[in-house]
């Protein structure tokens, strides 16, 4: 049995301004940077990054001296047009306003679909596991996004849940026991819940 943390990376400006953070590479701010100065979680065997300076660096705070293997596919969503920018100052905006209508099931204007970045983020999950079995790894640790962890869960997550069920706040996350019988198919039970969920 695989244990994994699934864990979000901590607050930047970005995200306390309510923006749309995806390809914009922000860092962590001084708030995030004190938040996670208080979480403690157990070594893990093997830790395994986002590209993006908020995960790197919340990695960095949260396991001081483990390697990060860094995964392109766990970045978070291109929002497109919509990126660093917030509800309020989309407001008004037709494309905003159609995106909202669908449900979220239109893409992000000069993004990803959501459909598109579910299964990037899905793939690169499975990469992790192959990893880890090949290295016969028995804890890891996942410093990602929110979306990311919400694509994760949503496809196998138990109990079962939709992707804006899962809501892990800045810095919080989920254990989990992963169990791996059939390819591309883990099964994800919820051991625990890190952080004031959202």
């Amino acid at each position: 049995m695989l244990e994994l943390y699934l864990l979000r990376h901590g607050k930047t400006r970005g995200n306390a301004l309510g923006r749309y953070l995806g390809r914009t590479d922000e860092e962590l701010s001084p708030e995030g940077r004190r938040q996670l100065e208080g979480y403690v979680y157990p070594p893990a065997e093997a830790l395994f990054v986002s590209p993006m300076k908020r995960c790197r660096q919340t990695a960095a705070l949260l396991f001081p001296g483990r390697r990060q293997l860094i995964v392109p596919a766990l970045r978070e969503c291109d929002f497109g047009t919509f990126e660093n920018k917030s509800w309020r100052e989309l407001s008004g905006n037709p494309d905003y306003q159609a995106w909202i209508d669908s449900g979220g099931a239109l893409p992000f204007p000069g993004g990803e679909t959501g459909e598109g970045f579910r299964e990037r983020c899905r793939q690169g999950f499975l990469e992790v596991l192959c990893w880890c079995r090949q290295g016969e790894i028995s804890r890891a640790a996942l410093v990602i996004h929110g979306g990311t962890i919400r694509s994760i869960l949503s496809a196998w997550g138990e109990p079962k849940g939709e992707f804006y069920d899962w809501n892990p706040a800045n810095g919080g996350g989920y254990r989990v026991a992963c169990s791996w019988e059939e390819p591309g198919n883990p099964r994800l039970r919820i051991l625990e819940e890190f952080g004031e969920q959202k």
